[in-house]
């Protein structure tokens, strides 16, 4: 059964306890912990040791498995904290996001250059680093994707693929995921109105919203064998608890019912 979950960042106005019951409310089996510098740090990095209990205390309480940990950042110190943490607490996963800026060869070269030397780190913690194509940088369609993942052969490296950055570039999630679904390790999950570059107001963020064939993407990750979590994850600015909670919900109902009729859930 494929687990569905939320990234916290969705109830960045909330402390993480409070973030966390609402997305079991909404019916998710676990939650992606945010520790976006600047954006939404449920878990300060600088302060894991003090403020992790806390957050597995908090999970346990709300019944959620913590499924994944966003930091974004390729900042080595940073990532050095994460990988820490997240071992601590028992996060397989740490996703980031890609440096530089698209169609530049050198800025591709350097951030794989980058996210060889977090995966080997990531590797002593028994933690897996995901990248995802991402839209403006170095990585940002299934091609540059493809050269990642053949620079950095190691078991503590892998893809977090997203659709709606693969929509953005112009391509259809549902045909680009056969490309990399056998080094897949996580999917932040949105979707997307119009071509981009923003994916659209939260709202439109929501599961079946937006253009992106979102049925056919789930259908593509089932019948390739995925087991990895997948996590909702919506940007944009911070929302009230009914708004948040909302957006959580009928995702969740769309998921759920399209994995169900695929025998996935």
């Amino acid at each position: 059964m494929l687990k569905l979950g939320v990234n916290t960042v969705l109830f960045k106005k909330y402390d993480v306890a409070t973030a966390l019951k609402a997305i079991k409310l909404a019916g998710y089996d676990g939650a992606e912990l945010s520790c976006i510098q600047g954006m939404c740090e449920h878990l300060v990095l600088d302060a894991w040791q003090s403020q992790a209990p806390l957050v597995r205390a908090a999970a346990r309480e709300a019944g959620v498995q913590l499924l994944s940990m966003e930091v974004a950042s390729l900042d080595e110190e940073r990532l050095a904290k994460a990988f820490e943490a997240a071992a601590w607490l028992g996060i397989p996963v740490v996703n980031v996001g890609p440096s530089g800026k698209s169609n530049v060869e050198e800025d591709l070269n350097a951030c794989i250059d980058t996210l060889r030397k977090r995966a080997e780190v990531a590797a002593k913690h028994g933690v897996t680093l995901c990248v995802k194509a991402h839209v403006g940088a170095s990585i940002y369609s299934t091609e540059t994707t493809k050269k990642a993942m053949a620079a950095i052969d190691m078991p503590s490296f892998a893809i977090d693929m997203d659709p709606s950055h693969i929509h953005r570039a112009g391509e259809k999630p549902e045909e680009a995921l056969a490309a990399v679904v056998s080094r897949m390790g996580h999917v932040h999950i949105r979707d997307c109105k119009g071509p981009g570059p923003s994916p659209g107001a939260p709202d439109m963020q929501a599961c079946g919203r937006g253009d992106i064939n979102l049925r056919g993407y789930f259908e593509a990750l089932v019948n390739a064998g995925y087991e990895g979590p997948v996590c909702l994850e919506v940007i944009g600015p911070e929302l009230d608890m009914q708004h948040a909670q909302a957006i959580a919900s009928e995702s969740y109902g769309y998921m759920n019912a399209v994995l169900k009729s695929l025998g996935a859930r």
